[in-house]
């Protein structure tokens, strides 16, 4: 079990690099294609539609073919996109081939996700996406030194193509570790469950208030990961290749926050690991609306990525606790959809008021999502205490 988890660690750290090198890229990429800023919003929506799809249908692959095959599956259809798009001539094959990078991302989340809620513990959840958070991280981070020597990001694509092809092969080698017979031992202990649909899910009381949740600390994070760096760029004047050298300071806070995250897991409950993250959040974002190119803002950004990574992981652990487990799995469903929401409407809004006014505004956004969250987040609080009695 340690080994196969080693290796689903592994697959994590595959889903986040793409996940951070579009934002980094960016600013050099509407600038070779001659584009307008806000550009960047449709190919979020093509890779954000793309998650969808293989979200909502993950659960019948997974149970016709199981999770190992459609994790290496996802993991070799994302290889194939980051390689098209490290060699497309215009922006019209991004656009196309951000679909199927969408599909390959949602399904290993997905399945992944489940899995490891079903069989590990919330401590390992949370290092789970710690290591996705190393995945993040990672991105940028050969992202901008390849652009400080002169190459371009095209070949920051194709070094994450390179990446992405070797955990395939690491996922193949291990299919013998995986349980032959996980899907059917768990359709076997579901199958006297009530499916509950949309509306029915909705109707919880509780569920309205996360889903608000999981959208705004998507918001955070997808924003900060595609605008952050042209923030940096056009807002505090540094150079593309600095830009990119100083957002990974965000994935570095998000890496280091999933791992402090797991760590207080063992100790503190889920609720008041969530409570510390909204405080480094709101530290994070302060330090963000000075304006100065310093470290300051870099450290901003760090906090920010510290304090978010916290909700995601230990909202997701809550959710059989708050809504029961009858209920947990039809409410993570629709807590997913909200998440991919975030990304798929909010950061895009975003790019079209930075489009229209400005970067400047960065912060402003962020400040009233985490006033949003924190809202939703003590009144869900509230409203659990008195259910629960």
């Amino acid at each position: 079990m340690i080994l196969l988890l080693i290796v689903i660690y592994i697959a994590f750290v595959g889903l986040g690099i793409p996940d951070s090198l579009f934002g980094v890229a960016w600013p050099s990429m509407y600038q070779q294609f001659n584009l307008p800023l806000s550009t960047a919003n449709y190919i979020i929506i093509f890779t954000s539609a793309g998650t969808i799809v293989s979200s909502l249908n993950s659960s019948r692959l997974i149970h016709r073919y199981g999770t190992a095959k459609i994790t290496i599956a996802s993991t070799l259809l994302t290889s194939v996109s980051l390689l098209g798009i490290s060699l497309s001539p215009n922006i019209w094959w991004i656009f196309l081939l951000s679909f199927p990078l969408g599909l390959g991302a949602g399904a290993i989340d997905t399945a992944l996700n489940n899995y490891v809620a079903l069989h590990y513990s919330a401590s390992q959840m949370s290092f789970l996406h710690c290591f996705y958070g190393l995945g993040v991280l990672a991105g940028p981070y050969f992202m901008s030194l390849l652009l400080k020597n002169d190459f371009t990001w095209q070949n920051g694509y194709q070094i994450a193509f390179v990446i992405q092809v070797l955990i395939t092969v690491i996922l193949f080698s291990s299919l013998r570790l995986w349980p032959n017979n996980e899907e059917k031992n768990l359709d076997e202990k579901n199958k006297n469950k009530k499916v509950l649909r949309i509306k029915e899910v909705l109707k919880i009381p509780g569920v309205k208030l996360t889903c608000v949740i999981f959208i705004a600390t998507c918001t955070i994070e997808a924003t900060c990961g595609v605008w952050g760096s042209t923030f940096l760029v056009n807002s505090r004047f540094m150079t593309v290749a600095n830009a990119a050298q100083g957002i990974t300071f965000y994935y570095l806070g998000m890496f280091i926050g999933r791992f402090c995250s797991g760590i207080m897991n063992s100790r503190l409950t889920s609720w008041t690991v969530i409570f510390i993250g909204h405080i480094f959040l709101l530290i994070g974002i302060s330090l963000v609306f000075i304006p100065v190119q310093s470290f300051t803002v870099l450290m901003g950004l760090l906090l920010i990525g510290f304090g978010n990574s916290m909700m995601y992981p230990n909202f997701v652990f809550l959710t059989p606790i708050n809504f029961g487990q009858k209920n947990s799995q039809s409410i993570m469903g629709i807590q997913m959809t909200a998440s991919y929401v975030g990304t798929l409407c909010m950061a895009p809004i975003f790019g079209l008021i930075a489009q229209h006014y400005s970067t400047e505004l960065f912060p402003y956004y962020l400040l009233i999502t985490f006033l949003i969250m924190a809202l939703a987040t003590l009144k869900l609080k509230k409203q659990i205490h008195v259910l629960k009695g």
